[in-house]
């Protein structure tokens, strides 16, 4: 076997390792920072395959900017941890079932005569001005440009659900209305007095 399978291997199960403790471990704090180990073992798997825009990418992105935003709501909330395992037992053989079956489906599609291992051939070397970059870009919007441009639409309603979800009015909270603030003038805010000098003694 080859360094670049066992390296493989290595990091698979890295990756399932800590995708494993992220729905097992009781304190979100930790589940967070086992994805994190999951990002970093996904960028392994991407260099591997010599997508090295895609696995800097996902440090910079995911691990760099989501997953610090991740911590610091997990943190800032006040989460009961102990409500949040009340049903964990109680779903367990579901989730189980589950899980397994998620396992065979991808056991079945990455094993076929197409995603095999022994059916893999090795990527021929490329030249070395070649930028899988702008190969990436190439292939991005031209063949899959489509289903990128509803990715992005899928993306945007997301955000406008959240915002909408998360926008509440409470009563006690003081908010400022730019249609009234502009048409304040100067005479409704300011009073000009007209003082006669005095003589000091």
């Amino acid at each position: 076997m080859s360094f670049q399978a066992l390296l493989f291997y290595a990091l698979s199960a890295l990756l399932l390792t800590g995708a494993g403790l992220v729905v097992s471990v009781r304190n979100p704090v930790h589940a967070a920072l086992s994805l994190v180990l999951c990002f970093f073992a996904s960028a392994g798997l991407w260099l591997l395959l010599e997508a090295e825009f895609l696995a800097i990418t996902l440090v910079l992105v995911y691990v760099g900017a989501v997953m610090v935003l991740f911590l610091f709501v997990v943190m800032m909330l006040d989460i009961n941890v102990t409500r949040m395992r009340e049903g964990f037992i109680r779903f367990l053989p579901l989730g189980t079932v589950v899980a397994v079956l998620s396992a065979a489906f991808m056991i079945l599609v990455v094993s076929g005569p197409y995603f095999g291992l022994e059916a893999m051939p090795a990527p021929p070397a490329k030249a070395a001005d070649y930028s899988n970059t702008a190969e990436l870009g190439r292939q991005l919007y031209t063949t899959y440009v489509y289903p990128f441009e509803i990715a992005a639409v899928v993306l945007l309603v997301a955000i406008v659900a959240a915002i909408t979800l998360t926008l509440r009015r409470r009563p006690n909270t003081r908010f400022q209305e730019p249609s009234l603030q502009v048409q304040v003038r100067r005479a409704d805010r300011v009073r000009l007095v007209s003082m006669s000098a005095e003589e000091r003694k």
